[in-house]
């Protein structure tokens, strides 16, 4: 069969690729508010784990090395056919709250991280001009931890999009899950998967660029100030 039969076949055919698009929309979906939710609760964490109070720095220290150190397959195993299991919630829903508790661990330790390798000096003379609290952090220490933290937090990003990979294991189909139903179907398994990693890879690419323009349009404003 030549290469252009078979591709009709796993893409055109049967509206295969509408298919593949609709599933590509699921992976899309749990990546977007598990980063969202996942963001903004990494950063409470964050925000415990670096209090004064010690039973809040022990609190904070515990969640984070346990959803690292947890592998998020069994994680959301544990989620959805356990703790969750008679919580009616839907399988797309269980596996958001999944890959966001894993998320919020990741970015509470690299936000923290960051914190620590900010240059606190600064934020000292600020308070020594009279800046408040808030102004110091929103205008002096804020910047610098984006900063710091933006190549890894990129990373997260698509460290997410390809763990999302694992949830047809709770009934959902994915774009690994299509792909893979794709392949059986078609009898194609090869070129399937290589479509498949190229649609991963893809994503990536996009979110490799969405931080690529960020930076260009700081280092544009940074030069308009000067």
């Amino acid at each position: 069969m030549a290469l252009g039969d078979k591709l009709y076949k796993i893409l055109i055919q049967g509206g295969s690729w509408k298919t593949i698009l609709g599933g590509l929309w699921v992976t899309v979906k749990i990546s977007f508010f598990a980063l969202l939710i996942g963001t903004l609760l990494g950063a409470l964490i964050c925000l415990i784990r670096t209090r004064k109070n010690r039973v809040a720095r022990i609190v904070g220290s515990v969640y984070i090395a346990i959803l690292r150190g947890t592998p998020v397959l069994m994680l959301l195993l544990l989620l959805y056919y356990g703790i969750l299991a008679r919580s009616g919630l839907a399988p797309v829903t269980v596996a958001v709250l999944t890959f966001a508790l894993n998320v919020s661990a990741h970015v509470a330790e690299l936000l923290r991280s960051a914190l620590e390798a900010a240059d606190h000096g600064q934020a000292e003379a600020a308070r020594t001009l009279g800046f408040s609290a808030w102004d110091t952090f929103r205008l002096i220490m804020l910047p610098q931890v984006l900063r710091i933290a933006r190549p890894v937090y990129q990373s997260t990003i698509v460290n997410l999009i390809q763990w999302t990979s694992v949830v047809g294991y709770v009934t959902i189909t994915d774009l690994t899950r299509v792909i893979n139903n794709t392949a059986s179907r078609t009898m194609q398994p090869l070129l399937t998967i290589i479509i498949g990693m190229l649609i991963y890879l893809a994503l990536s690419y996009i979110v490799f660029g969405l931080f690529a323009m960020i930076n260009r349009i700081r280092d544009r404003k940074r030069r308009a100030a000067a």
